[in-house]
This record gives structure tokens, C-alpha cells and sequence, in this order.
């Protein structure tokens, strides 16, 4: 059961272009701010979705050390064995937990093998702020698309569910039919109703309701999407406040 204190933060992010002023790291410190301090906050960095990157993880350690070197910055990684004593106590003592993009089918199947899904439904519970991009956003829905089994982008519905929505992200990425994907599979029903994201958009859940869209970058947008009764897809468009 989720309490009003159980916030998630489930962003796409982006590839910094020339036109980019913001970077990841602005999605990053609003998720800090979720945990109601301005600093200290114990983050926990989770690369699994990428095999426990040493390249991902020399990146974030770097980012946090000169961006946020107030944080008391932790890494869990499982491969191949888990890097911490009691994978329950860490993640529990944490204000907020940051999940790495990458294969989100790969993710919750290493995340079940030991327990950690159980583990991050226990901390939502208590108050820790869960966030993520990309993988790290679409496993704490019901699921979305995904190109985690091939390049073809396929149905993935093994979600931590903690939101029952859906969840597409990178929703105008050029490089995929992401957006047409992801209303195809809501149309048929493949998959559920629920939110899109823009690269650079992140929606604050509040227990399961949605409670704010933010953006860093101007005009970019979130949508809500829904099955109709005749094999179609309803969209809303939902301009986000740009932080």
C-alpha cells in the first residue's frame, strides 16, 4: 500500500545537444529535492540496467562528486555478486534511489533473482524517493516499450507496478517510432493507459497520482494516453513546468 509520503521521479533524459542549457544533472537535483532536504541526502546509485557499467559508474561517481559533493553518494551493483552486505538495510537507510537507464527486461530480471524488487516496493513504502531514467522510469510502471529484445521496439508488461500506468519514454527520439509504438500498443491493448515523456520531461508521482510534469528543456512535453472502445488511443497533451 502506498502512503502519501511515496514519491517517484521517472524522467527521460537527454543527449545534450548545442541548443541544451539544462543537462540531466538539473533532473537529478530535483529528485534530491523530493527527499525535503536541501542537502546530505543518501543517494544510491543503481546501475543494473547497464551490467553494472565500471564506465557508468566512474560517470555518476564523477557527476556527483563536483556537481553535488554534499551527497552521501553510494553505488549498488549485483554482478556477480552483490557489492553491499544486506542489499534491504542499504537501500532502506537511503533518501532517494537513482536507476540507471539501459535494458529494462534485464533489470527486473536481475532485480528478482535477488529480491530487490521487493526491496524498492518496501522503500517507496517508507519514504524513500525512487527516480530513474529511461528503464529506470519505465520500471517502476506496469511497463512500456522497449528495445530490450532487439532493435524492434516490443511490448515489455513485467514492471515493478508500484504505478499503474504505463509508461513510454524517449517519446521524440527520432532514431525510433517511439511515440507510434507506444500508442499502438495502448490501442490494441497490448498495453495499459498511461504517461509518455519528452526527452528532458520527468513526472512526480505522489502514492500512484500523478502530481506534477517538469521539463528541462522548453517545449518539451508529457501525454497521457488512453485505449478507446474502438481498437484507438486518446491523447493528452500535458505542458510541463520547466524548472
Amino acid at each position: 500500500m502506498a502512503t502519501s509520503g511515496s514519491q517517484i521521479f521517472a524522467f527521460s533524459g537527454i543527449l545534450q545537444s548545442s541548443g541544451d542549457t539544462r543537462t540531466n544533472a538539473d533532473l537529478t537535483d530535483y529528485a534530491l529535492g523530493l527527499s525535503g532536504k536541501e542537502s546530505g541526502q543518501r543517494v544510491c546509485y543503481v546501475p543494473t540496467a547497464v551490467g553494472d557499467s565500471p564506465v557508468a559508474v566512474q560517470a555518476k561517481s564523477k557527476e556527483f562528486a563536483e556537481l553535488r559533493p554534499d551527497v552521501a553518494f553510494s553505488v549498488l551493483t549485483l554482478f556477480n555478486q552483490p557489492n553491499v552486505p544486506d542489499i534491504r538495510d542499504h537501500l532502506l537507510t537511503q533518501d532517494v534511489i537513482l536507476v540507471e537507464g539501459g535494458s529494462v527486461a534485464n533489470l527486473m530480471a536481475v532485480w528478482r533473482v535477488h529480491g530487490v524488487d521487493k526491496v524498492m516496493r518496501e522503500c517507496w513504502q517508507n519514504g524513500v524517493v525512487l527516480a530513474g531514467a529511461s528503464a529506470g522510469s519505465i520500471c517502476w510502471h506496469t511497463g512500456g516499450p522497449t528495445d530490450s529484445f532487439g532493435d524492434t521496439l516490443a511490448p515489455f508488461d513485467q514492471g515493478l507496478g508500484l504505478l499503474p500506468f504505463s509508461n513510454g519514454v524517449h517519446d521524440d527520439f527520432r532514431d525510433q517510432p517511439r511515440k507510434e509504438a507506444y500508442r499502438g500498443m495502448v490501442a490494441s491493448k497490448t498495453l495499459g493507459g498511461g504517461y509518455a515523456t519528452e526527452d528532458g520531461v520527468g513526472l512526480h508521482y505522489v502514492g500512484t497520482k500523478m502530481n506534477e510534469a517538469v521539463s528541462i528543456r522548453a517545449g518539451a512535453r508529457a501525454w497521457t494516453v488512453q485505449p478507446t472502445s474502438d481498437c484507438g488511443y486518446l491523447e493528452e497533451a500535458i505542458t510541463p513546468r520547466l524548472i
